[in-house]
């Protein structure tokens, strides 16, 4: 064939359905990997008879692309894609353009970004959702940079994401490590909506006694509703109800309880921190998982610190969708989904991306993880008002929140009685608690820092900084 229109660097499994996507959508591609003997393998097989070729080194690979070159690197976030655009970018030309598929730190593409368009090429940093199903049959793309660099892909990305209704899964997001920023928190959003229906896994397995396909049963009933039916609903209740081939019993029961968590969910909390943001639920999820690594520890303490007396509380009924239980998952997730984009408004201002939050909701409604049938609601919220200050002031989400607050308090204060952690939906009660309150407690903790450090304090009857002398 002639030049190709597509470079990979990286055969993965995500980098292998991505050039599997683009060849299919009528790119013809160049593969490269670190080892040739994978980039063979590849050809042999899962490329075999598709209009993809494979180079040995760099060099090969460069010269088997059409100017100006349009490369994806698959590689792994941190030191890997530092050392694969030193070796490469000696080999480009003025315009040739470098995309980074993978979850990298927003602030390391910042750096790539500002250092390669300094020599006249582009660089984009671009957010993949979908899992390796999602890259070859359409991922939700988030990818940030100039403007210029997301022109010259727009034709290639566009058919390459998934569909909906209304567009492809990807638009510009915005300059530097705007998208990779915006892929960082759509994972913070994922970590808080995995442990919201974990808890939910396990207060209906510890105080209704369901089993996996009662429990299943439930969660498919959910997913049939506007406010819980999303990717996440649908493969919690595939694996409920997945049996074990040589017991029989629920595969889910004898899967070790410690999650690990990658860079992406602990970069949404930093962030959030440095940035004034509160994500207690997002936060309260990724806790969960450092927790539950400590299995050795949770184990020794299960034998000496004691566990109330057992009792059971009313979560609903398995024929009705466990509505007390469904209410506070549903305003859990609105909570995560509600404090993520809280958290891309306030880097919007800070780095001047110019969010779009409205495109944003659209792009994840089809290819990646989170998708959800609540995001078109989320659209229409910030569609009707960009500079909406949080997701549960729009009116049909504030409605939400007046309607299930009961069976989520309820949920709440029967976990705590029966001493089952909930750490999601405890976090996400305190959240609207002390959303909702218009004078919180932090007039004592300014007393106090005054009493002690004479930091002064504000008053509420007039303006000015006031210092009392509290210990004379």
């Amino acid at each position: 064939m002639g030049k190709a229109h597509f470079g990979l660097i990286g055969l993965g499994v995500m980098g292998e359905n991505l050039v599997l996507n683009a060849e299919r959508n009528g790119f013809s591609s160049v593969v490269y990997n670190r080892t040739y003997a994978k980039t063979e393998e590849f050809l042999a097989g899962r490329g075999a008879g598709k209009d993809i070729v494979g180079a040995a080194t760099l060099e090969e690979f460069v010269a088997a692309l059409e100017r100006p070159r349009r490369i994806l690197m698959m590689v792994k976030a941190g030191d890997p894609v530092d050392a694969t655009i030193a070796s490469i970018s000696p080999l480009l030309e003025e315009g040739d353009l470098l995309i980074d598929g993978g979850n990298s730190l927003y602030t390391d593409t910042e750096r790539r970004a500002a250092e390669l368009e300094s020599k006249s090429f582009g660089y984009i940093g671009m957010g993949v959702s979908g899992g390796a199903k999602g890259a070859l049959e359409g991922p939700s793309m988030m990818p940030g940079g100039t403007k210029a660099a997301y022109d010259a892909i727009e034709s290639l990305v566009t058919k390459m994401a998934a569909q909906v209704e209304d567009g492809p899964c990807v638009t510009y997001i915005g300059p530097g490590g705007a998208g990779h920023f915006v892929k960082t928190v759509h994972n913070g959003i994922e970590y808080g909506i995995e442990q919201i229906l974990a808890e939910a896994y396990d207060l209906m397995k510890r105080i209704a006694g369901l089993d996996g396909d009662a429990m299943a049963d439930v969660l498919g009933g959910w997913n049939q509703t506007e406010e819980l039916a999303s990717f996440l609903v649908e493969i919690t209740e595939v694996c409920l109800r997945t049996k074990d081939p040589e017991t029989g019993g629920d595969l889910v029961e004898l899967i070790v309880d410690a999650a690990g968590q990658k860079g992406t969910g602990l970069w949404t909390v930093v962030s959030a921190l440095e940035m004034g943001v509160p994500v207690p639920t997002i936060y309260a999820a990724l806790n969960a998982r450092v927790l539950s690594s400590l299995r050795s520890e949770r184990m020794a303490a299960e034998a000496v610190l004691y566990a109330p007396d057992p009792h059971s509380f009313p979560l609903g009924e398995p024929a009705t969708g466990m509505a007390a239980l469904r209410d506070a998952c549903i305003l859990a997730c609105i909570a995560s989904y509600g404090q993520g984009m809280a958290l891309l408004q306030e880097a919007s201002k800070l780095h001047d991306y110019n969010l779009d939050f409205s495109a944003i909701g659209q792009i994840w409604k089809g290819g990646c993880i989170i998708r959800a049938r609540l995001l078109q609601r989320i659209q229409d919220a910030y569609g009707a008002d960009p500079s909406l200050p949080n997701l549960m002031l729009d009116p049909w989400f504030a409605a939400q929140v007046n309607q299930r607050l009961a069976g989520l308090r309820q949920v709440v204060a029967g976990a705590a009685l029966a001493g089952i952690p909930v750490p999601c939906l405890s976090s996400t009660l305190d959240y609207i608690d002390s959303y909702r309150t218009g004078r919180l407690p932090q007039n004592l903790v300014q007393a106090m820092r005054d009493c002690f450090g004479s930091h002064t304090y504000e008053r509420t009857d007039r303006p000015g900084a006031f210092h009392t002398e509290w210990l004379a």
